[in-house]
């Protein structure tokens, strides 16, 4: 074994060391498919329907939550500041997607609601991004997909623990 090297251990395979920089390399792969993935769903969704990512993701923070939510709820799960999604709700409110009413309980707080339009709006948006994800995952057989979810878990989980950020998705 070269000097410096470290014995293989769980995740690689017999023969490796991590002089090769595997884990390295991994990641740099798995950012790369990351972002020429998000790049074309950006790209599409720009084309197809006129809108940017960020704003999709905040219609679709709207949907999953199924009621109104606050702008610091929002900022929360969208992890940005409340400046940035302030911005993306002014103009989701001009185009007639969401509305921004006052908390009856703190009229300081602001609740952010999808309307039947923005509803409307966000499902075919939504049915489209399902079908763009299967299109670019197209490549890769129902066996490989299973067993790269199931890596990508293994991952997560060694992340979260070496991190100390836990696992709560």
């Amino acid at each position: 074994m070269p000097e410096g090297a470290v014995p293989a251990t769980d995740g690689y395979e017999t023969g490796l060391t991590r002089d090769d920089r595997l884990d390295l390399r991994s990641w740099l792969r798995l950012l790369t498919c990351t972002n020429m993935i998000e790049a074309e769903i950006r790209r599409r969704l720009r084309e197809e329907f006129g809108i940017t990512l960020a704003r999709f993701d905040l219609l679709a923070q709207l949907d999953r939550a199924g009621t109104g939510l606050t702008m610091g709820d929002l900022s929360r799960r969208m992890m940005v500041t409340n400046g940035n999604v302030t911005g993306l709700i002014d103009r989701l409110v001009d185009e007639g997607l969401v509305t921004r009413t006052p908390d009856p309980d703190d009229r300081r707080v602001q609740v952010i609601e999808l309307t039947p339009s923005g509803r409307r709006s966000f499902e075919r948006m939504s049915k489209a991004h399902a079908t763009w994800i299967t299109e670019l995952f197209a490549g890769i057989g129902r066996e490989h997909l299973s067993t790269l979810y199931d890596e990508l878990a293994h991952l997560k989980s060694s992340v979260a623990d070496t991190a100390g950020t836990g696992d709560d998705t």
